[in-house]
Order: C-alpha cells, then structure tokens, then sequence
C-alpha cells in the first residue's frame, strides 16, 4: 500500500493571472490549457468525470480528451518539479479527476469574499486582494459565470469603501474608490455621487457641476432614465457645502489686513 505524503499548503492567487506558490516559492505551471485546468479544479473541488472535464474547458476541440491528458500530465509534472507529491492534492482515476476534498489549499478569491461576509465586513481588505478578474487571461469561457459574479462583488465593495472614507473625511481616498468604479462601469451612480461629494468638499462648484451633468448624460443616454433621488441629495449637498466654503474663503480674504506699502514723498 503506498502511503501519501501530507501536502504543504498551496496558495494559489485566482484574481488576476494564475500565481500559485508552495512555501513562498512559486510553481510554475506551463501552457493556458494547464493553467485553465487547475484553476478549474481549484475553483470547484468535487471530482469530474475525464469527459465533462474535456467539455468544459475545450468545448470546440475534437481531441479534447488528449488535451485534457496533456494538461493534467504537465500540472502533475508542475508540483512534482516543486517536490510537493501530486497524489497528495489530486484524485486522478481512470475517469475522473478532482481535487482532493482536504487539500490544502488556499484561494485568493475565497479569502476575497470571506472578508466582505464577515462580521463586521472589510472592505478595505477586500479590495485589496482584488489584482484583477478571475482567471485573467486564460480565456475560457467556463469561467466567465464566477468571474462576473466576483467582479459584481468587487464594484459593491469599491462603492462601500468610497461612501465609508468620505464618512471619515478621507476625501482623496473616497476619490481613488470612485474613479475605480467607474473605471469599471460608468453607471455605477454611486461613483458619480461619491465624485460630486468630493468636489463639494474641496469648495469647486464648477466640478461639481460637471460632474453632475456627465452622470445625466450619460444616464440619459444608456438608460434613458434621471439620476437616483439619493444621488440627487448628494449633489444639493455638496453644492451647498462648495458655496459655503467659497463665501468663507471670500470672507476671510476680505478682511486680511493689506500688507503695509510706505509712500515715498519727493523732496523739493
């Protein structure tokens, strides 16, 4: 009876393009095909049959089943280059293949959510796991329901931390969330709004104008719909706060004592 050896923890980094890593050394895993497949694996543990595995990833490709032998050989060969025993992280039958239930292994976008579901949620940390969308770059399609789904997650994140750091007057921290937001998807109101406050708070009416008038226009013209009524209580707020800190520059530069010029008199 062979006996398997413990596996070390992997930490394998989803967000983004596929980094994988044992004991702070990172493996390397060659080919999108090899890539796609352990992230596959990775992403849902329950064991595969060989054929729906092959469906899966290379839906349009005759010898998917050769694909699918030549991928699972080489991120086998990935981990055993590393001397960490395959066999202790993968259930590989003759026609199925998984990743073992206690594997131990650790994904990027699972801490992701767990930071936003916990009680109470960090955000803050959240995002800052989040170096991109999931599986960046392998292009398969098999990906594409968790990928818009975390993506989803990531842009409520961002407009959660924009509305917590202007709460604490961390204005230009509240502008970097938004203008990450929108960069994103540019209906996404709550950027727009978190901008406006911005601008507010740095008394420039005229940006807060413009800012406003861009999210019409474009609400206008994508949905053909009026800003939300909370976006609107935004805007007259900040109006209210850019005028009012305008009038007290204007006040104070008033009453500034001039600075002292002596006359000179012309002697006759």
């Amino acid at each position: 009876m062979t006996t398997r050896r413990a596996s070390p923890r992997v930490d394998v980094r989803l967000l983004g393009r596929l980094e994988v890593a044992v004991r702070g050394r990172a493996i390397r895993i060659p080919g999108r095909q090899a890539q796609a497949l352990f992230a596959l694996l990775a992403i849902d543990r329950h064991l595969r049959s060989r054929d729906c595995l092959a469906a899966t990833l290379w839906p349009d490709v005759e010898a998917s089943a050769a694909s699918l032998r030549q991928a699972l050989w080489l991120v086998r060969g990935a981990f055993a280059a590393a001397d960490v025993d395959p066999g202790g992280l993968f259930v590989i039958e003759p026609e199925s293949v998984g990743l073992r239930p206690d594997a131990p292994v650790r994904l990027d976008s699972e801490q992701f959510e767990a930071l936003l579901k916990g009680q109470p949620p960090n955000p803050e940390s959240a995002i800052g796991l989040y170096r991109g969308d999931l599986a960046e770059g392998l292009g398969h399609d098999c990906f594409a329901a968790e990928q818009e789904r975390l993506s989803d997650l990531y842009e409520d994140a961002l407009a959660l931390v924009a509305q917590r750091r202007l709460a604490v007057d961390d204005f230009e921290g509240a502008r970097d969330a938004a203008n990450r937001l929108l960069s994103r998807d540019v209906l996404r109101e709550e950027g727009h709004a978190a901008l406006i406050a911005y601008y507010g708070a740095q008394g420039t009416r005229s940006q807060v104008v413009r800012q406003y008038r861009r999210l019409r226009e474009i609400l206008n013209r994508e949905l053909e719909v009026d800003p939300l009524p909370e976006t609107e209580v935004a805007y007259r707020a900040a109006m209210t706060r850019a005028v009012a800190d305008s009038h007290r520059r204007a006040t104070s530069e008033a009453f500034l004592p001039r600075p002292f010029t002596p006359t000179l008199v012309a002697q006759g």
